[in-house]
């Protein structure tokens, strides 16, 4: 990504990546679909309350993950193999160590945080069933993200797609014959998700040993000094914590949604789904600019940088209106995938779509500052300046939770509706203020050692 044009570059690097966030999402989608179907929209308001407890800590996972990568593209751009591979090494013993630490951690404590988010009665059981199965495949999360960003470092964003289609459909097959046949409930559907991670992540490692040597580790790659992981964690844990302190705001949210009880659950869960597929554009350029600015960096091209986050910022905001077009046209249909409205009550059938539409119409009008931090916040962490993005979340936390102690009390559930938006806005701005200013006194540092 160092040589050619900027944006034919950032295309052909995100259209793969795209499909495979999409692809992502509509499978994700469809195992909330079979739940809200199969099982009820209980089932369902179950598995939503989980969402931001998810988030608090596979948002960890990723942040992380996407952090080891860094120092790897950086290598791999001044063309440093052997660094690179040390980098790698180090993102290995990291990442164990890690996923050791917060699968523990998370098991023992989903069932008090469930509690203190005021989930409900009748949802409380599958809630900690649904969440205490994901948290045990940590392992299988955090392998996968680790050799996918890998795989991405060094400009293949290809094959990390085949191999998600492929898990995606395998966790399709999963939910049908876990919930429906098996009759597993919440449990099967959480099982059927750590298995398609474990196999995609499965597949990453096979395909890296028989195609990238270049990426294959020897013994002497783990000899590592205590400076190489320093430099792992100055540059991953901020964006680790970043997703996390993000991740506190919407469980706060969570928490506050919790008190209007299961069909609000229902129609947020419902509503967030869709939200998240037609955002996939803005979230895919994010991850493209994380690499094509690392790689520059480290190749000392600091003027392609520039170049490319312009054109990036234009294809975001495209992507951002075309995002609002589709939820004010298609969201109501697409809330009603997530039910079975022939065995609701009319009653509860209209609250659950009426408060999904109030939830989508509100987040739309703010998608512009939403895609936007994803730009700011990824090529600022591309070029190894993590502490704005960090700052960023905790603007976005305090909003978040600003929002959620006020606006409720205000507006009732349209103030929860409100929280997440008005977060983006505090997020994004000062992104926007730290890029500029490092753009305009040229500030890109290069690669230490370089």
């Amino acid at each position: 990504m160092t040589q050619g044009s900027p944006l034919r570059l950032l295309l052909l690097f995100s259209i793969p990546v795209l499909l495979g966030n999409v692809f992502q999402q509509l499978y994700n989608m469809v195992d909330t679909i079979i739940v809200g179907r199969c099982l009820g929209y209980q089932a369902l308001a179950a598995v939503g309350t989980t969402g931001s407890l998810n988030f608090l800590v596979l948002g960890f996972v990723n942040g992380l993950t996407s952090g080891f990568a860094v120092p790897v593209a950086q290598r791999f751009g001044a063309g440093d193999e052997a660094e690179m591979r040390k980098a790698e090494a180090g993102a290995v013993v990291l990442g164990a160590g890690f996923t050791v630490g917060l699968t523990l951690l998370s098991i023992v404590t989903a069932g008090p945080l469930l509690r203190l988010i005021h989930t409900p009665d009748d949802i409380m059981g599958d809630a900690v069933r649904y969440i205490t199965i994901i948290y045990a495949g940590i392992a299988a999360t955090m392998a996968y993200n680790m050799l996918a960003c890998f795989l991405r470092a060094i400009g293949d964003s290809r094959t990390p797609l085949c191999f998600l289609i492929l898990s995606s459909l395998l966790n399709i097959a999963l939910d049908l014959l876990l919930i429906q046949t098996a009759g597993m409930g919440v449990a099967g559907a959480a099982l059927a998700t750590v298995i398609s991670q474990a196999v995609s992540a499965l597949l990453c490692l096979i395909y890296i040993w028989k195609r990238y040597r270049i990426l294959h580790l020897s013994k002497k790659d783990f000899k590592l000094s205590g400076k190489l992981y320093k430099r792992h964690l100055a540059i991953s844990l901020p964006m680790a914590f970043q997703f996390s302190v993000t991740a506190i705001g919407t469980v706060v949210v969570q928490g506050a949604l919790n008190l209007f009880g299961t069909a609000k659950i229902a129609a947020f869960t419902a509503a967030s789904k869709a939200e998240q597929l037609v955002t996939q554009p803005a979230v895919t350029f994010g991850i493209t600019m994380a690499n094509y600015a690392g790689q520059n960096l480290g190749a000392g091209k600091t003027e392609r940088i520039k170049e490319g986050v312009g054109k990036c910022t234009l294809l975001t905001l495209l992507c951002a209106a075309a995002s609002m077009l589709i939820l004010f046209l298609f969201g109501a249909p697409l809330t009603k995938l997530f039910l079975t409205a022939e065995e609701m009550e009319a009653a509860v059938l209209e609250e659950i779509l009426e408060a999904a539409r109030l939830y989508l119409w509100q987040a739309a009008l703010f998608f512009p500052f939403l895609n936007m931090i994803f730009v700011y916040r990824n090529v600022l962490q591309g070029i190894g300046r993590s502490f704005m993005p960090f700052m960023a979340g905790v603007f976005e936390l305090l909003t978040r939770l600003a929002a959620s102690y006020l606006l409720p009390g205000l507006f009732g559930y349209r103030g929860i509706c409100l929280a997440g938006p008005f977060a983006w806005v505090s997020a994004a701005v000062p992104l926007g203020i730290a890029y500029y200013y490092l753009r305009k006194r040229n500030f890109f540092l290069p690669v230490a050692g370089k």
